[in-house]
């Protein structure tokens, strides 16, 4: 299976009402190149100011998500970024001429079928991922709502919803894996109950509210006043409530559609962290302003996995090389042989291992009390991983050697000692020319880079006795 990026195939345009504002709007979502992510674009306004879908944006999270950037707002814009997420896509301009998406059946599912019309289209650079390595959690005393995501393979989504009214008690929805969006959560529509609904009317608030895009749960009594409001706001000669404590505007989609749509919700407003997830979110109690304080903690661990830019490997995999392949290519012995395996191998990389013990017999010498493997010798085992990367592209690696011609930008950012399990990731900075190797280097101890350098080596034939 591919893991590239992917758009729309072309674009496609939807209008409808957006339901806070009333007001009507198109909405176009068009192609993006790769790693544009989404953006916003408000096509009403001069200049086409843009606004992009980055939690960092977020301004206000009652009855929906806002962005704002430069005084240009984004209104509930978490049905939308769902259905981009569960079509699998990860680059799309969004162009609006209205500071808020059609809410249409206050569900994702025409945006999604909007999408599955025009097709997706796989892009030419590979994903990225937050891959969830430890559990983090946040939690909102005031409202005991609490979001925990926990390491998994895949994204997956639980949520847990329990609103403590009689006509709503306790619900949950689980995503086990993205491709499910659509048939599973895509058209759970949005709630609201009778209380929110009449204080929202009362105060203009939901204008662009009709019959069919909001499921209404009865949590008081009908009184003739309310009765005669909610005739007006749904332009029907009467209302009723149905044996299920909904309001009779509409039919169920399934019994835990409340809880469906919060998933949905949690979907939409994750993905404004910024980048895709590899991890199992179970969500308690979620809403808007828990979710986006969520994403901004993931936003930062991506931030921060970006910058160390600490490689994944599975260590208990077959190595490409194990110490009998390493010493066939290379000339070097113990007790200068500084790599115990080779993990992984391409045209323009290579990483490999080193397992320090106290046996090293630098460490005799080298501080005997505190022992530390020396920074040149670190030095030494990432040349000698690229030195691996040159050798195994030629035919007859045991007639060649490698000489370092340049060591640049050193740096030793941790100590290395006995019990560390020292990871090199070697990539060439240029193409091979004329047996010159110029190559990056990281030697990696746990997630922390304890020396990176830039070498320069050559490749030389060995004289034949």
């Amino acid at each position: 299976m591919s893991d590239m990026q992917k758009t729309l195939q072309q674009e496609v345009t939807l209008s409808g009402i957006g339901l806070h504002t009333g007001k009507e709007v198109k909405l176009t979502m068009k192609p993006a190149k790769e790693n544009t992510g989404f953006v916003f674009v408000r096509t009403d306004l001069e200049g086409h100011p843009q606004v992009e879908a980055d939690v960092n944006y977020v301004v206000a999270t009652e009855r929906g998500t806002t962005l704002e950037k430069l005084g240009v707002k984004i209104t509930t814009c978490e049905h939308l970024l769902a259905a981009l997420v569960g079509c699998d896509i990860d680059n799309a301009i969004l162009e609006m001429d209205a500071s808020e998406p059609p809410i249409l059946d206050g569900s994702s599912k025409y945006f999604v079928e909007a999408i599955e019309s025009v097709g997706v289209v796989e892009q030419n650079i590979a994903r990225e991922y937050l891959v969830v390595k430890e559990v983090l959690t946040y939690s909102d005393p005031a409202t005991g709502s609490e979001i925990t995501i926990i390491p998994s393979d895949t994204y997956e989504v639980t949520t847990m919803v329990d609103f403590g009214t009689k006509v709503l008690g306790t619900q949950n929805a689980t995503l086990k894996n993205i491709s499910e969006f659509k048939d599973e959560i895509s058209s759970a529509r949005t709630f609201s109950f009778l209380h929110e609904l009449e204080m929202l009317l009362d105060h203009g608030l939901i204008k662009g509210g009709d019959i069919s895009n909001a499921i209404v749960y009865v949590d008081k009594d009908l009184t003739p006043e309310t009765t005669e409001k909610l005739k007006k706001a749904f332009g029907k000669d009467n209302v009723s409530i149905r044996p299920n404590g909904i309001l009779d505007n509409l039919n169920l989609n399934y019994p835990n559609e409340a809880a469906r749509h919060k998933l949905l919700d949690v979907i939409g407003d994750l993905a404004l962290a910024g980048v895709k997830i590899k991890g199992k979110v179970i969500a308690n109690k979620p809403g808007h302003y828990v979710n986006t304080q969520f994403a901004k903690k993931l936003n930062r661990q991506w931030k921060l996995q970006k910058k160390k830019n600490v490689p994944d490997f599975d260590l208990t995999k077959e190595p490409v090389f194990d110490i009998n392949g390493i010493m066939k290519l290379m000339p070097h012995r113990p007790p200068f042989l500084l790599i115990d395996k080779i993990l992984e191998l391409s045209d323009s990389h290579v990483v490999g291992l080193k397992n320090v013990t106290m046996n090293e017999p630098f460490f005799v010498g080298h501080f005997p009390k505190e022992p530390v493997m020396p920074g040149v010798l670190q030095v030494e085992a990432l040349a000698q991983t690229g030195g691996i990367l040159v050798l195994a592209s030629v035919p007859d690696p045991e007639n060649y050697s490698t000489y370092f011609i340049k060591i640049d930008k050193v740096k030793f950012k941790r100590k290395v000692v006995p019990g560390d399990t020292i990871i090199f990731k070697i990539e060439l900075i240029e193409p091979i020319r004329r047996g010159i190797v110029h190559m990056q280097g990281y030697g990696y101890v746990g997630d922390a880079i304890a020396v990176e350098a830039e070498l320069m080596a050559q490749v030389a034939k060995n004289k034949v006795d």
